[in-house]
């Protein structure tokens, strides 16, 4: 029974091969092609018919049915949705609020401005980011009486927000609280509460509160004691106002659509009574206002509601509150609330431009009171440099010019920055033009910054405005390299390292533009020059990190760009790690993305080694496990890149000189690995098996280093596997005794194999794992010749004897699966012809040639094989683990039947007692036995096994009973 082997049928396999093959089909392709159109028969069955009768219709059509649409009956989901949506569109409009069809008619209005204008709100957040400050800012609030009104029911309201409302309502006629020593964010929270409770008291119909907090609110604007915070603070409070405004026309435009909305143009005979007493009466109550800041900014905030009132309402209000504007004193405040004011004229009438002149022109009058007592008193109390105050009007200045510059014809800007403070208004306006406009008259604006006078407001920011504009369009060329001198002659004169790199980082685009690697190499040099000394580089990470990515940008060349002399010198002023390793990250992931062909240019090899070993040397024992994988990636990226062609041994030498430097990452090295196998592969295939004495030792060369790389990997599968290909790689290669050291260094690390792996952050069996490799190892020792001096076989019963000793899991059957693994190799070593072979390397098939002895030793082994199976298969007659015992049998069933000749009674026996074991209590899936019952058949009818007839009636279907 147990001479599996001694009785194991006879294969051809190449005749088994042609049999198994499919018959060949004469296809007319004059009528038929894959990609032809399917033709459908369509028939459907009209519905409404008389009852008792059907009528139907056919139709034919070439095109391809989608089974997508036949599953939802050729419907789109999405075309249902927008169908129900439009059915149930005129439910909707007669549930719909008067508020919210004036909402939706407002929305309908033609936006005067157009895409082409930069709105406020994308200059907000680079306001607040860029006007900061660490001093303490303080609130003062002067609140009449609100007593007697009840606060909003059911406002959903934060606990700290409600305690601000009630302290708000708390205040007595004529008192007075102030909230001081507020941080920066303190003041932007209580701003926002303030906002909060605007529309609080709005929806709670206190109208007069909310008109009071909006007073309170403008009133703040007056305030400079912290004059650098007067930027993000006019942000914060006009929102407050912009929320007021919309707030007071949604309610006048609500009581203008009852009975009917009012039309998208709607004119002032279209307003009912109700509606213009109402906007009158808002009118009137800010009217009353007696300080001049609040009254003209609530005014304004509500300049849109003379729509309701008056034709030329806008026409008329716009010069009077422009004229209000002088009665302020300080020019800060007058600038912003010139600001405030345009912006607000600007949505309701873009195409008053004489006021917005008269706004800027009058902004310029102002300037005068900068040098004045008053304005440089209060900046010696509060220590501030007059270049630092001037910065403070930009973003006022330039939201006016970018009002008075839109779609406004050609102008000359060189009489409007002549006399004081030129500088600051030239400024302003290469910030609020558009790019196309400064880079067509660079060379007249260059001659503008020379002849500008600077008070207090230096050159090199008005050239880092410059360059600002010219990196989004484009001078003439002819211009260009004078436009560069010009510029770096200020630039480089600058003292102070942190104004030199804002201005220098501006610059490094328009040189990358338009320029070679020289000038880059120049402004590298000269950016290391100015920020090397005292570790100036240090507080400039952001700008330098800015520049690299710059260079990156319009460098795809890495051969040229590594070419630049003081390139890799400035990625050494990245002293900080993090800051270097991002740098390096970037670099490295640029390559790869543009870097098309492998490279063996020996430039771009020694930069890129920097560079990756710059991010593995950054790996140490607190990095994150997902960083090292993030890093190995690039540097894998990298390694693929290099090729040296047919200079195998060059490339070797890189793998080796990589090894060093990578030894900290295992997926690198594993990747190193590879590639040396690889070469090994191509040097096979370049010689076209001519095995000469240099090929060969290049090859054991190769087997050498992976032989000394493979231990320093910790993951023991990884080192199993690549054993496995290294010793199948050097069998290929016709290297024997260094594919026995690798096969015969794998056999030894499996008792090695923990019971339990970690598969992403997960523990779970490494049986699975371990009998995978074992298949895949038994599958090559086919080919694995016997070494003369350890005997026949001595690699499989080495296998075998560590499957044996490994301590496998409790209730395991993995040991019965490996042996059970093991009977086909057998079967297939003891045939005549193996099933593959190595071509020029001889086999057991060659060197025993069917040896009488040899197959002895076969049969030996798989009588103790079939023992230990049936042996484990008693063991398993319990009640829990006959479903094991079942599919154990039913495993070893296949196996006798496709390798053994079941000619022999004995045999033919153990197959029919394994049959009816594994269905013998219903575990085994009655498909799969039908599927093997009609194989068995189908071979059976075959002139040469004829004997399975026999066999066949003997297996029959058993049900769990």
């Amino acid at each position: 029974v147990s001479c599996l082997t001694r009785r194991s049928r006879g294969r051809n396999y190449e005749a088994e091969l042609q049999k198994f093959r499919p018959e060949p089909f004469l296809v007319e392709f004059g009528e038929y092609h894959p990609l032809k159109p399917i033709m459908v028969t369509d028939t459907k069955t009209r519905r409404g018919a008389r009852k008792g009768s059907t009528s139907s219709s056919s139709s034919s059509s070439s095109v391809p049915t989608d089974p997508l649409s036949s599953m939802l009956d050729g419907t789109d989901p999405l075309s249902m949705f927008a169908a129900a949506s439009a059915s149930e569109a005129p439910r909707m409009q007669h549930s719909t609020s008067a508020g919210d069809l004036g909402r939706r008619k407002r929305d309908k209005e033609e936006d005067p401005l157009g895409p082409d204008f930069e709105p406020w709100s994308s200059k907000r957040g680079e306001i607040l980011a860029r006007f900061t400050t660490t001093e303490k800012l303080s609130i003062n609030l002067f609140m009449g009486s609100d007593k007697g009104k009840a606060p909003s029911p059911g406002s959903a309201v934060s606990e700290k927000v409600r305690t601000r409302l009630e302290e708000l309502d708390d205040l007595e006629e004529g008192s007075q609280r102030e909230l001081l020593n507020l941080s920066q964010q303190d003041y932007a929270n209580r701003i926002e509460e303030l906002n909060q409770s605007l529309k609080e008291a709005w929806a709670a119909d206190q109208k007069v509160k909310a008109l009071k907090i909006v007073i309170q609110c403008a009133k703040l604007l007056s305030d400079t004691s912290v004059i650098q915070f007067y930027p993000s603070k006019f942000v914060l409070i006009t929102d407050i106002l912009d929320t007021f405004g919309r707030l007071v026309y949604e309610r006048i435009w609500t009581m203008c659509s009852d009975p009917r909305p009012l039309p998208d143009g709607f004119t002032v005979d279209d307003v009912n009574d109700t509606a213009k007493e109402t906007c009158l009466n808002w009118f009137f109550k800010i009217a009353s206002i007696r300080e001049l800041l609040p009254r003209l900014y609530v005014e304004a905030a509500i300049l849109k509601c003379n729509r309701f009132l008056s034709k030329t309402g806008i026409q008329e209000i716009l010069p009077r509150l422009t004229a209000m504007i002088r009665g302020i004193g300080d020019p800060l405040v007058a600038a912003y609330a010139r600001a405030y004011l345009c912006r607000v004229g600007m949505e309701v009438a873009p195409q008053l431009k004489d006021n917005l002149n008269r706004n800027f022109f009058d902004l310029l009058g102002t300037f005068r009171q900068i040098s004045g007592e008053n304005v440089q008193n209060q900046l010696v109390l509060q220590r501030v440099e007059v270049p630092e105050y001037l910065t403070l009007y930009s973003p006022a200045i330039n939201w006016i010019l970018q009002c008075i510059a839109y779609r406004a014809p050609e102008v000359n800007v060189s009489p409007c920055v002549h006399g004081s403070h030129s500088a600051l208004l030239l400024n302003s306006v290469m910030r609020a033009f558009r790019p196309e406009f400064v880079a067509a008259r660079a060379t007249d604006f260059i001659a503008m910054i020379k002849d500008c006078d600077e008070a207090g407001f230096p050159k090199h920011l008005l050239f880092g405005s410059l360059g600002r504009s010219l990196a989004c369009a484009d001078p003439p060329e002819s211009e260009r390299l004078t436009i560069l001198n010009e510029a770096w002659k200020v630039v480089t004169k600058v003292r102070s390292p942190q104004d030199y790199i804002n201005c220098a980082e501006i610059w490094v685009e328009f040189t990358c533009r338009h320029f070679t690697k020289r000038e880059v190499n120049t402004i590298l040099a000269d950016i290391i020059k100015h920020m090397t000394p005292d570790r100036a580089f240090e507080d400039a990470y952001p700008q330098l990190q800015s520049a690299i990515r710059k260079i990156l940008l319009y460098f795809h060349n890495f051969s040229v760009l590594f070419s630049i002399e003081r390139f890799l010198p400035f990625l050494d002023m990245f002293q900080k790690d993090s800051v270097r390793v991002e740098v390096c990250r970037s670099i490295t992931d640029v390559f790869l993305k543009n870097q098309v062909e492998p490279t063996r240019d020996p430039v771009i090899l020694n930069a890129m080694l920097h560079i990756c070993k710059t991010m593995h040397d950054s790996v140490n024992a607190l990095t994150l496990e997902d960083e090292k994988r993030s890093l190995a990636l690039l540097i894998i990226g990298f390694i693929r890149m290099v090729s040296f062609g047919r200079d195998f041994e060059q490339q070797l030498s890189f793998c080796v000189e990589a090894r060093a430097t990578f030894c900290n990452l295992e997926p690198v090295l594993v990747q190193l690995i590879h590639t040396v196998n690889q070469l090994a592969m191509e040097t096979r295939k370049v010689m076209k098996g001519n095995h000469s004495r240099k090929t060969a030792a290049f090859v054991r060369a190769c087997a050498a280093y992976s032989f000394i790389t493979i231990p320093s990997l910790s993951n023991i599968f990884s080192r199993l596997n690549l054993y496995l290909l290294s010793g199948q790689v050097a069998l290929a290669n016709q290297c024997l005794s260094q594919a026995d050291a690798f096969l015969k260094a794998a056999v030894s690390i499996l008792p090695e194999v923990p019971r339990s792996i970690s598969v992403e952050g997960k523990f779970r069996s490494s049986e699975n794992f371990l009998l995978d490799f074992i298949n895949n190892f038994l599958a090559t020792l086919l080919v694995v010749p016997d070494h003369p001096e350890h005997g026949v076989l001595y690699l499989v019963r080495g296998l075998l004897n560590m499957v044996q000793d490994y301590t496998w899991e409790d209730n395991s059957d993995a040991k019965v699966r490996v042996y059970t693994s093991a009977l086909p190799l057998l079967a297939a070593m003891s045939q005549e012809t193996y099933l593959y072979s190595i071509p020029k390397m001889d086999s057991n098939e060659t060197l025993y040639g069917g040896d009488p002895k040899f197959l002895s030793e076969i049969n030996k082994l798989c009588e103790t094989l079939i023992g230990q199976i049936l042996d484990h298969l008693k063991a398993l007659s319990k009640d829990e683990s006959i479903r094991r015992q079942g599919a154990l049998a039913f495993s070893l069933f296949g196996v006798v039947l496709a390798h053994g000749d079941l000619r022999n009674n004995k045999l033919s026996q153990l197959s029919v007692n394994l049959w009816n074991l594994s269905h013998k209590h219903g575990y085994c899936e009655t498909r799969m036995s039908v599927r093997t019952l009609e194989c068995i058949k189908h071979q059976a009818q075959q002139h040469d096994m004829t004997h399975l007839t026999d066999v066949v009636q003997r297996l029959a279907l058993q049900s769990r009973t």
